[in-house]
Formats: structure tokens, sequence, C-alpha cells
């Protein structure tokens, strides 16, 4: 079997999801350390009318900036790269793919 297209819209929302949740995941490790950093700053004598202060801000910020961001880029990137898959694959043929049907499969 060869692969000799991949719809590059369709694998460009698949990744788009998927690095949607690593951007969360992400986001909500970085809002932690924002937070845990802003914590810190406050018990060694920061000014505490400075509320909220903007390692929260900044943390809180990056659950919706790095979703987007990475879904962006993710999808963006993913378009590009099947697209000159698709040209490559045309030119010079597709990726050569070995399979084995087993019998043990569980039927959907």
């Amino acid at each position: 079997m060869v692969i000799e297209r991949i719809g590059p819209l369709s694998a460009a929302k698949i990744i788009a999801a998927l690095y949607a949740a690593l951007g969360l995941a992400f986001g909500v490790v970085f809002m932690l350390i924002a937070v845990a950093g802003g914590f810190a700053t406050a018990a060694f004598g920061a000014d505490p009318s400075r509320i909220p202060s903007p390692a929260l801000m900044l943390g809180l910020g990056a659950i919706f900036v790095f979703p987007i961001g990475y879904a962006t880029i993710g999808f963006v990137t993913t378009l590009i790269g099947t697209s000159l898959y698709n040209v490559a694959a045309s030119l010079v043929g597709g990726v050569e793919i070995q399979v084995r049907e087993t019998h043990d499969a569980v039927k959907r």
C-alpha cells in the first residue's frame, strides 16, 4: 500500500485539536508557575495594593493564549506540510506502508 495523498484540511483539523489540548496542558503548567511566582513575590514584601499581580494575569492569560496559539500554529504548519507532501508524492511516489489484517480485530 502506498499513501499517495493526504487531505490537508482534515489532517490540519486533527492536529489543531491535538495541539490545542497540548497548549491547554502547557498553559495550566505555566499558570501554576506564574501564580507560585506571584505568591512568592507577595510573601517577600511586594506592595499588596497591586492586586491582581502581573504574574497572576500572565498565568491566567496563558490558559487562553497557549491553546489558541498552539492550535493555530499546528493547523498552519500541518496544512503546509501535507500540501508539500502531496506535491512530492505526485512527483516521486508516496510513502510505502505495510499492513496486516488480523482476525482478532474488534468489530465496531
